[in-house]
Parts: structure tokens; sequence; C-alpha cells
């Protein structure tokens, strides 16, 4: 019986051909003929999408040289062309795949028909796909339906509809393309393993070579690789890669393309692949490193966020040259550090760095105390903690840069006029559910009244206190005071995001309250919202004194803004982008806008000037540096010392440093000097220790070395003040 059934099944697929022959060579008529016509425009659109879907390519990100820093990439390819492939890997591909493959236009008819007599007799196992077909296949599954599930399994059935289409296309790929061609195509596209795709890379990642300079073994291990390039994978299974390599070098004798005394001395040679690991480089940012990682994810971040897709950025073959000074960014890592140890628990220290500017606010560094990466056990983290918006804890006092500017803008008072610097004060606007300082009088609902105190003592200021000297000393008695005077939190969070603060503002990060007005379940508030409807609730008068979640990269741009007159901008990492063509892609961003008026912009600077001075909180840290430049500054810190900031600029150069509690810890931050920052039971850190002597120390050797001495801009007499306009 099984030789009668062999018998039919043979007399079957040698019908079965005469079919696929008349398929692909002749239209016939009636219902046929319609089935005909359809494949036909199946394979039509197939061959259109081989021509005009590319393959993934490796996006390269660069420093603001154009140095490459990180590679990101869904299939690590380097394109070759034709000339590129040198006769070791041409006939060892051939013989082992497709020796008759300059002989056919496409299909192997011979080898079909082979092939089905093994087949059906159960003789053999021969699939007889030409190296033509295996490309159609390869450009199916790999490139056209890359992340298809249900498109590759279409690519792989085994099927007689799948045949006839593929062959099909591979007799009309054969008319418009030389073997060549085919050839080089089939090598960029097919799978050696890990990630590695076409030859190029291949020759890289398992040799460290180029396919030009393969060896007749090296190209032997690789042609062996397609068939099954898991099972023969040389670093997990280097004997069925030895057996597979082998086979080649005989398959290259029997096709008298290779001496069989050649073969047979090249069998005793190792496989020479690259020792442990492919020599690939990583596939994300953390090929950028433990400094410039933090600056790569912020490029990719901000990419997605303009609106391209992490498919198209991972799979485009762009170059990405970002804004990135390394050596500005090295500067800003070895200040973080040499304050906050990077395998310090529970505590982080970052620093972000921005050019002003009116038509553009680029960032040049973005670094962490930790390092950039996956090794959770040597303080590494992949969180981009100098940029995202993270439950710090809270900027602190920084945050009353914009109760002044609110106040500069409604004309309440200006940067020399008086105000006062109480021990406490009670808010006679803003009122607390937590308990408070006074309550209403009797007879009526109770009502807490927020209070503040000062951290330290300003009765010695007096009646020679003024806006000005409040900034650089820091009272908050004096803010809740002004902020009384605003009469609700809106024109401070206006002031907020009109500044910088616009990520910050609108994320819900920190636990913000579900909306109850929202008919999306679960929808959080804003921090905008969060503060009152519409930012107008009296009930958060702690907002001048800086409690939520931030960016410390969006303060920093906050002193950019500040000093480029006025003029936000988004705080963008990229120089420019071009496709695998070398042709420029658009970015979409943010326009820049005159977010306040340059007078008042101007007069804030000048406001915030004398942070560094005698007196001020930073004084300590940027006279321990030598500064002798003018800047502007302020310092923050956050009830139970759990987070510090200090944010300030140049003309030339912006930023701000952050020391905040960072993955768990009990207790505020104790700050003992540089390398002695640790979280404890109570706290003492304030913006003026750790913060400010990362900036300082940043600042200081980067401006020295290649920034001149430059001036702040002139007060507007209309912001000055004296009591108001």
């Amino acid at each position: 019986m099984r030789k009668a059934d062999g018998l039919f099944k043979l007399i079957g697929l040698c019908l079965l051909a005469g079919v696929l022959v008349a398929g692909m060579l002749f239209p016939v008529v009636g219902a046929a003929g319609v089935m005909s016509n359809q494949a036909s425009e199946t394979v039509e659109k197939t061959s259109s999408d081989l021509a005009d879907i590319p393959p993934p390519l490796v996006t390269t990100v660069t420093d603001s040289t154009g140095k490459p820093i990180a590679t990101l990439y869904d299939q690590y390819r380097l394109p070759i062309n034709e000339t590129q492939i040198n006769e070791a890997m041409k006939w060892a591909l051939v013989s082992v795949e497709d020796k008759r493959f300059y002989d056919h236009h496409g299909v192997d008819w011979q080898g079909t028909l082979r092939a089905a007599v093994s087949n059906s007799t159960g003789a053999d196992t021969q699939g007889a796909s030409t190296l033509t077909q295996q490309y159609v296949k390869n450009y199916l599954i790999n490139v056209v339906y890359r992340g298809d599930q249900v498109g590759q399994k279409k690519a792989q059935e085994q099927s007689i509809a799948r045949k006839l289409k593929e062959a099909r296309i591979a007799i009309q790929l054969e008319t418009k393309q030389t073997k060549q061609q085919i050839l080089a195509g089939y090598l960029n596209i097919v799978e050696f393993s890990r990630q590695i795709y076409g030859v190029g890379a291949a020759a890289h990642a398992y040799f460290n070579t180029t396919p030009e300079k393969l060896t007749v073994p090296q190209a032997a291990l690789l042609a062996g690789l397609v068939n099954n390039p898991i099972n023969n994978d040389p670093w997990k299974h280097a004997d069925k890669a030895t057996a597979r390599r082998n086979l080649v070098l005989d398959r290259m004798v029997e096709n008298k393309k290779l001496a069989k005394a050649d073969a047979e001395r090249f069998k005793g040679e190792p496989l020479g692949v690259v020792p442990d690991f492919p020599a690939k480089p990583p596939a994300n940012c953390i090929g950028a490193g433990p400094e410039s990682g933090f600056f790569c994810q912020y490029v990719e971040d901000y990419l997605l966020k303009s609106g391209m897709s992490k498919d198209q950025l991972y799979t485009g073959g762009y170059t990405i040259k970002s804004t990135l000074d390394e050596r500005a960014n090295h500067e800003a890592k070895v200040s973080a550090e040499a304050q906050v140890k990077k395998t310090q628990p529970y505590v982080a220290n970052t620093l972000s760095l921005i050019k002003p500017g009116k038509n553009r606010h680029e960032v040049v560094a973005l670094a962490a105390n930790r390092d950039y990466g996956g090794d959770q056990d040597a303080g590494q983290t992949t969180y981009t903690l100098p940029a995202g918006v993270y439950n710090t804890g809270g900027a602190g006092s920084t945050y009353k840069i914009f109760t002044s500017a609110a106040v500069l803008d409604k004309g309440l008072a200006g940067i020399y006029s008086p105000v006062t610097m109480p021990d406490s004060y009670t808010s006679h606007v803003f009122s607390t559910s937590k308990g408070g300082c006074s309550t209403t009088p009797t007879g009526k609902p109770a009502t807490y009244w927020y209070c503040v105190g000062n951290a330290g003592d300003y009765s010695k200021a007096g009646a020679n206190a003024t806006l000005q000297t409040a900034l650089a000393t820091s009272p908050n008695t004096t803010f809740l005071e002004l902020e009384d005077r605003l009469g609700s939190t809106g024109p401070g969070i206006d002031m907020a995001k009109r500044l910088g603060m616009r990520d910050t503002m609108a994320s819900t990060t920190g636990g913000g309250r579900v909306d109850p007005n929202s008919t999306e379940a679960g929808k959080k508030l804003s921090q905008a919202e969060v503060y009152g409807p519409n930012g107008n609730s009296p009930g958060y008068g702690a907002f001048t004194l800086g409690f939520s979640p931030l960016s410390g990269l969006e303060l920093g741009n906050v002193a950019a803004t500040i000093l480029s007159g006025g003029v936000w901008c988004p705080p963008t990492p990229i120089a420019g982008v071009t496709d695998r063509n070398g042709a420029p892609v658009p970015v979409k961003e943010a326009p820049c806008e005159q977010a306040v008026p340059e007078g008042l912009a101007n007069t804030l600077a000048v406001g915030m000037s004398k942070d560094d001075q005698p007196g001020g909180t930073s004084f300590a840290a940027a006279n321990g540096v030598g500064w002798d430049r003018p800047i502007i500054g302020k310092t923050g810190t956050t009830q139970g010392n759990v987070s510090a900031t200090f944010v300030g600029g140049t003309p030339q150069l912006a930023g701000a440093a952050m020391t905040f509690k960072f993955g768990g810890g009990q207790g505020g931050i104790c700050d003992a000097g540089p390398g002695n920052v640790r979280v404890c039971g109570s706290g003492n850190i304030f913006g003026g220790k750790a913060p400010a002597r990362t900036w300082f120390g940043a600042m200081k050797n980067i401006m020295d070395a290649s920034q001149p001495r430059i001036e702040l801009p002139q007060p507007d007499p209309q912001y000055m003040g004296g009591g108001g306009r």
C-alpha cells in the first residue's frame, strides 16, 4: 500500500507541477481566469512591496559634532552592494543553497521535480526553493510582514498557493534585477541570529571584519547559518555550527569551487568567532554609555513626542545629530557624582544645562550621579532622571520665581519694592483641610488658614528688604504674603507654565486626584488642576514653596527663558535629522514664543542676581569654586529636607541641579559635604548645599574653558518698583 500511495502522490505532484507552470505562464478563461487575474494582482502588489518597502536599518545618534554615541535598531543591518561581496561568500552560499542559481530564471524546475519525487517517496525532505525564491520569502518575513504575525505565517505556510505566488514573484524579479543584485539583496535581508541581519552586519558581529575580507571558512559558517540560525548559533551550539560549516565546504567541493584538500584543511580550523557574544552595538540608548545615556534617552523621548513612532525610529536608518556637548556633559556628570556617590542608596543628583536663545533653547547636558544602564546593583538606572517629571519631593523655594514673576506682571510690586519678612505668616486667602494656624470665628464653619514660618532668622533685613533681597535670602513668609496679594494660585500657575514648566504642570505624576467631572474612568487631574480648578483655588498656598513633582530639565529651561528676554522655546536635544538617503527630515517642535514681556524677564533676571553674593543662599557654593561671573540663581528646599534644587544661569548657559530621594529610603537627606550625602532620619540638605555645589562645580569649568564674561541685561523701570508701576 505504501508504494501505491507513493506512486499516486508522485502522479499527483507531477500533475500539480504542470498546473503550477500553466498558472505562472498562461492566463486561462472563465472562473479560473478570474482567479488567475486575482493572483496576478497579488503578485504585482507583493512585487511592489518588495520594491517600495525598504528594509529596517540602524538609526545613529550623534553628539553636536557628529560623533556617533548610540545606535537604535530592531534589526542590526549594515547594507552592502554587489561589489562588496567576495567570491568566497558568493560561492559558499550558492553551493549550499542553490547550486543552479546562475542557470535558472528564478525557479529551478529540475530541482522542483526532483524534490517532489524525493518528498513523495519519503526518502528525504527537500525544499527546492531557489535563492531568488528565498529572497522573496525572507523579504516578506523580515521586511514586509515584520511585526505582523498573520502575514509572516502566510509567508511561511506550506501551501501550493504560497509556492505559486513566491515562484511567480521570483520569475518577475529576475526580469528586473541581475543575478548579482539578487544575491546582494538576499545577503542584505537574511537573518543570521541575535537581531543580526545581512552579511554586512554578520561579518562584523561574528568576525569583526567586512564582507570583502571574509575568509573561506568564515564565509562557509555564515552561509550555513541562514538555513537555521538559532540551531546553528556558534556561541550556543558550536558543534552544530561546525558540522554545518563543514557541510558547506563539502558542497563547495562538489560545486568545483574549492579544492578537496583545502576543504579538509579548513575543516580543521576553529570557528573563529569573536569571544562570548556577537560584536554588535547595543540596540538602544544603553550604547551611549553611563554618561550620555540620559541624553540619548531624552532624544528618543523627544522624537516620540514629536510624532515619530518607535518603529520608525528603530528601523528608519536615520542619522540624528543631537545638541549634546560631550565635554559639558562630562563636567556635569563629574560634578553630580562628586556631590553624591553613584552607588549611594536612595539619593539621585542631577544637572541639566540649556543654551538660552530667542530662536532655540538647545540642551547641551543631561547628567546624574547614577550611571545610565541596566545594572541596578551598580546603581544604574534607565529612568530619565534629569529630564523626566518625577515625584522628587518638589523643587522647594525655586517656585518663588513664579510668584515673583506674577507679582511683577500684575504690577503689585517691583524688584526694588519693600517687602516684609516676619517670623511667621498666616494667609487670609489660602485655607487647608489638614489643620493650620487659626480657625474662623465661633459660629461659622471651621476653616484652617494656611501658615508658614522661616527656616532662618530674617530680623536683620528690616525695612531695607526688597523683593530682590527676598529672592536671594528666600524667606517663606514673604512669598506667602505676595501670593496673598495675587489672590489665588492662578497667576503663579500660569507663570510657571509660561516660563517653562509645561510638561510638569500638565503631568498627573505624584498621585493627582481623579477628576470627578470626567466621563473617562479614573482620569486624573493635571498638577495645574490639582492646585485648583482652572488654577484658581485658594486651597494650595504651598504652591510657591514647590511641593509637587517636576522635571529638572524644565526647571533649567525656566532660567533659559528668563535669560532669553522672556522667550520660551522647547528644550530641544535635536540639531538635525536625516533619512537613510541623507535627506533632511523635519521634526515637529513647538514654536518659540514671547512668554513674558522682555522688560519683565530682564528685570526678574536682575532680581535673581544676588543669590551668589554674601547673604545669598548659594554664596558658600559659589565662593567655594571662586565664581566671579554675573548669574541669576535661586535655591529651593522642600518640607522635611527630602529634596533640594538650584536653578540659575549666565547669558550663555542655564540649568538646574536637583538632589532628591529616588527608589525608597526613610527620612530626609543629610548633607555632610561633597561625597557624603545620604538618606538619614531627619534631613539637613538645602538648595545651597549639594545642588548649588553641583551647579557651580560644573559651570565653573565649562564657562572658564570657552565663554567670555557677559553682563546681565538692564532692568526695565516699569518693573523695578517702589510699590507698583
